[in-house]
C-alpha cells in the first residue's frame, strides 16, 4: 500500500509534464536524491545490525524532503528499515506531503503567473 505513493507521484509528474510548465532538472533531482537516500538507509541498516554509529533520523528526513522520498520509501520496504517506529513514519510522510506540495506549486501555472 505504501509503495502506491510512487506510482501516484509518477501520475502527478506526468500530469505536470503534459499540462504545465516543465522543469526537466526536477526529474534528475528526484532520481539522484532517491539513489543517495536509498544508500543512506542501507548504510544505516548495516550500522544498526553491526551496532555502529547511526545516521541521525533528521538527516534521513532531510534527504526525503529534498526529493529523496521515493528512494526512502523503497529502502523502507526492501530493506525493512525504519518501518515500525511510529514517530519516524509520521515525520517521513510529512516530508513526502511537503515535497509533493512544493513540487506541485513549483510547476503550477498560478505560481508562475504570480512569479513568487
Amino acid at each position: 500500500m505504501r509503495l502506491a505513493a510512487i506510482p501516484a507521484f509518477i501520475m502527478l509528474y506526468s500530469f505536470v509534464v503534459l499540462s504545465w510548465q516543465f522543469k526537466p532538472l526536477v526529474a534528475l533531482s528526484y532520481v539522484v536524491a532517491s539513489l543517495i537516500t536509498f544508500m543512506m538507509y542501507a548504510f544505516d541498516k548495516s550500522a544498526a545490525i553491526k551496532g555502529q554509529w547511526r545516521t541521525p533520523e533528521s538527516t534521513l528526513h532531510l534527504l526525503s524532503l529534498a526529493c529523496g522520498w521515493p528512494g526512502a520509501l523503497l529502502a523502507q520496504q526492501l530493506l525493512r528499515h525504519k518501518t515500525t517506529k511510529p514517530g519516524f513514519i509520521v515525520n517521513f510522510w510529512f516530508t513526502v506531503v511537503c515535497n509533493v506540495t512544493a513540487f506541485t506549486l513549483l510547476h503550477s501555472p498560478i505560481v508562475n503567473f504570480v512569479k513568487i
